[in-house]
């Protein structure tokens, strides 16, 4: 599931970047930290994200071992994606980056 020994970049950085080094990536993981959501929602909830987009990343996500994706037996079958352990273990990158780019944005608006 997750990336093999051999697949790891040597710099710890990258191997962050691999990860969630694209825009939807930091952006569904930031959705999940409030609770799990289902495929439609998740979708809705990121503006200019497409379908396929998301397909892409959840699966890769999920490979990586960051979101964990729940089927329930159901009519209609419901799915839900949450964040696995290791994913949650990202609160704090994400807290991070939201102080830091709230910071940013303020320095930006006072120069204006």
């Amino acid at each position: 599931m997750m990336l093999t020994v051999d697949e790891l970049p040597d710099c710890p950085v990258a191997t962050t970047l691999r990860l969630i080094g694209n825009k939807w990536k930091i952006l569904i993981i930031q959705r999940l930290l409030d609770r799990a959501y289902r495929f439609n929602e998740l979708c809705r909830s990121i503006d200019g994200l497409s379908e396929k987009v998301l397909t892409d990343n959840l699966k890769a996500l999920e490979r990586d071992g960051i979101i964990t994706r729940t089927v329930y037996p159901e009519v209609p079958v419901r799915v839900e994606y949450a964040l696995s352990p290791v994913g949650n273990s990202m609160r704090p990158i994400i807290a991070s980056m939201q102080e830091w780019g709230l910071g940013y944005q303020e320095t930006v608006r006072k120069s204006s």
